[in-house]
């Protein structure tokens, strides 16, 4: 991930300059440049597939929009765009941007959000959730397939893992997961996935 410009920019104009470019998010104002790899997206592909299948299975009346900001907060130029998103199309009549813009301003639109880790791992393990937490996203995973967070938040020796955090109250309660185990999500009790079945062959 890569700083561009240290012009600040605010939420409206990241939104009409930015807002159709899956290269970019914002935060405080910075536009920051994302790099996925190509194993990254090998990993969010696969799993955005069986959270698909286990929606449909449930007969859910959720979706995986193919591309969508999140505002976790309505005073702050920050627009997140997670690797992952599952929406409840119920509630986004309520959505006060959607209908021109795939903008997500609500909580209680989202159901879950997935980062999948890159180098710039320290926001995924803090920041967003703190973000996340605020807004009342339900569920929110952190999938580290290389390892490469903090010791402090994957434990020692360091290696792959899947955080699943499930909201309790205003925090998010944590629970990880790491290969050969299966996952196991509060939100989505049909789904059945081990790390291993999402890393890139």
């Amino acid at each position: 991930m890569v700083y561009t410009t240290p012009k600040l920019l605010t939420f409206e104009t990241f939104i009409a300059q930015y807002g159709d470019n899956p290269r970019y998010e914002l935060a405080d104002g910075e536009l920051v440049e994302m790099e996925p790899t190509g194993p990254h997206e090998t990993v969010s592909g696969k799993l955005a597939t069986q959270i698909g299948i286990a929606i449909a299975s449930e007969q859910l009346p959720w979706f995986i929009p193919r591309t969508c900001l999140i505002r976790p907060l309505a005073d702050a130029a920050t627009a997140r765009r997670p690797d992952i998103i599952v929406l409840d199309e119920t509630t986004l009549a309520s959505e006060p941007l959607w209908q021109r813009e795939p903008v997500i301003t609500l909580g209680r639109s989202i159901k879950l959000v997935v980062e999948v880790v890159s180098t710039n791992w320290e926001t995924d393990y803090a920041r967003k959730v703190e973000e996340y937490a605020l807004l009342g996203i339900p569920e929110y995973w952190i999938v580290d397939y290389l390892g490469l967070g903090g010791v402090a938040f994957i434990g020692k020796p360091k290696q792959p893992t899947v955080t699943v955090c499930q909201l309790i109250e205003e925090d998010y309660s944590q629970q990880q997961f790491r290969l050969g185990q299966p996952i196991i999500s509060p939100l989505l009790k049909n789904l059945q996935i081990r790390l291993d079945d999402i890393l890139p062959r």
